[in-house]
């Protein structure tokens, strides 16, 4: 398989996984405490990654893959709580298009550093593919005051560094190195919910979709992984971060809910995008 295009198929493979996860996740988090859910649907992502890793009798990581596996699962897992803590002080029309970008552009500048820019045509792809992440995670109605800047940067930074940290595993080791970011995130959780005495367990009502985002959220870090070893890391991380268009499509044809104009507008840059990213 050409690596641009298995580059791509990865990719996007991981937009569309990490979007359903969002949407399933959305919807436990209604039902459930949000930190609980994340907490269970990272346990089954664990033990999904561990079952694949014996499975598809992956050789045991090097003590330098674990550390960037666990390296990236604390940079996703801080940046998940800012995220979380930015959305809670502060106007989500502005921390989640802010951390969204961030999120994309800091592998696309470390790749750019490393391993040079891409040809001219795939470079108007990035700043199609950036304009349509923040449109698509920016709602219709985003004034409001500045509260929860800095915690917003810190979530993109710290997904960002994750995208980054996890792609420097070696090649073909996948699944090893995402179980010990998931273990290093599901114990610094569990921390953080003892020290809060916030519930660990989301409870039966939403077991079905804890099980699927945790299944979709693993899947969808492994698809990376495999984006980032088959060719360039900003092409990986952009395609990826298009995963808030998947999400707000299954809410329109699921929950019925209304896709905002300036929503539309973004997906239909990200699919601009697409074809000039893979040129």
């Amino acid at each position: 398989m050409d690596h641009l295009f298995a580059t791509v198929v990865f990719g996007l493979s991981a937009s569309l996984c990490w979007g359903s996860g969002d949407f399933s996740g959305g919807l436990a988090s209604r039902r459930a405490n949000a930190s609980s859910v994340i907490v269970g649907a990272y346990t089954i992502g664990l033990v999904l990654l561990v079952s694949l890793a014996l499975i598809w009798r992956e050789p045991f990581a090097r003590p330098i893959d674990l550390l960037w596996g666990g390296l990236a699962g604390l940079a996703g897992v801080l940046g998940l709580l800012a995220f979380y803590s930015a959305l809670a002080s502060g106007k989500m029309g502005l921390a989640a298009p802010v951390s969204a970008i961030l999120t994309a552009t800091l592998p696309v500048l470390f790749s750019i550093f490393t391993t040079g820019l891409p040809h001219p045509l795939q470079l108007g792809g990035f700043v199609l593919a950036l304009l349509a992440i923040g449109l698509i995670s920016r709602p219709e109605r985003a004034g409001g005051s500045s509260k929860g800047i800095g915690l917003a940067l810190l979530a993109g930074c710290g997904f960002g560094c994750f995208f980054i940290l996890i792609s420097r595993v070696s090649p073909g080791a996948v699944f090893w190195p995402l179980a010990m970011a998931r273990f290093v995130s599901v114990i610094f959780l569990l921390v953080v919910l003892l020290a809060r005495r916030q519930p660990i367990l989301p409870g039966k009502n939403v077991a079905g979709l804890v099980v699927a985002t945790g299944i979709l959220d693993a899947v969808g870090n492994a698809f990376f992984v495999l984006a980032a070893h088959s060719g360039r890391l900003d092409i990986a991380a952009i395609l990826s971060s298009l995963y808030p268009a998947a999400t707000v499509l299954l809410a329109a044809l699921v929950l019925r809910e209304r896709v905002q104009r300036i929503q539309a507008t973004g997906v239909l840059l990200a699919l601009l995008a697409i074809p000039l990213i893979a040129a």
